[in-house]
């Protein structure tokens, strides 16, 4: 019996790479996407063993039943890759950014992230080998980000940024909590893609960009957990 994964904000981008990758190892992935008609329609693009699920970061009260779902059609989940999320302040000084902006982004982000890996959890935990992959940036980095000799033209975007940078926490901690389990918790950056976030002008091409949720996704069980990677190199928090 394949392994089931859902993977947000897999209609498009690195998200629906991602779902193209894992069909090729031989998954079933459900495909997760706050977007019926797009969500389906790349679920019927993936072909066999992708499914369409509907799932809206900003609507956590569904999540329950979402779960209830999943299990009633699969069993169960191995894997949960975190992967949609939004920017919405790009070019915006700290000083500026606004509070509903900030609330936004943390809602899709981070708040949104934890009540949907919440939900999920107990479906985790019946896995061989549960992941999680939380998809973050390595612009979320204190360390990168405190490095004058790194991104030293990036100083706005403090809603995306510091919302990574939260969400890089829920993982070290949840992977503390989780460490006498089957389940892997990690953080994944993966790259300056180019997606409609990354726009054009991004070094990485889009199957590139989703080796790193691919690779943390199916670790093998002597794999870290509670780590921030890209292309399989450990990241400075």
């Amino acid at each position: 019996m394949s392994k089931i994964a859902l993977i947000t904000g897999a209609n498009k981008g690195i998200g629906l790479e991602t779902a193209k990758q894992l069909l090729a190892l031989g998954y079933t992935v459900l495909v997760g996407a706050r977007d019926a008609e797009k969500g389906s329609q790349a679920a019927t693009d993936l072909g066999n063993g992708a499914t369409f699920v509907h799932v809206d970061m900003t609507a956590s009260d569904s999540f329950a039943d979402l779960a209830k779902s999943i299990e009633a059609n699969h069993g169960g989940l191995d894997i949960l890759i975190n992967n949609a999320g939004v920017g919405l302040d790009w070019g915006v000084p700290p000083s500026e950014v606004s509070q509903d902006l900030l609330r936004e982004t943390y809602e899709t982000n981070v708040f949104g992230v934890i009540a949907l890996t919440q939900a999920l959890l107990p479906l985790l935990k019946k896995s061989e080998a549960g992941r999680i992959v939380n998809l973050t940036s390595n612009i979320g980095s204190l360390t990168n980000q405190s490095d004058s000799r790194e991104l030293k033209d990036y100083n706005a975007a403090v809603a995306y940024c510091s919302s990574k940078a939260a969400l890089n926490m829920f993982t070290v901690l949840l992977a503390k909590e989780l460490r006498s389990t089957n389940i892997k918790v990690n953080s994944a950056h993966p790259g300056w893609v180019q997606t409609d976030m990354g726009g054009e002008q991004a070094p990485m091409k889009i199957p590139d960009g989703a080796k790193t949720s691919v690779w943390l996704a199916t670790l093998p069980e002597d794999g870290p957990t509670g780590g921030f990677f890209h292309m399989q190199k450990p990241l400075g928090w």
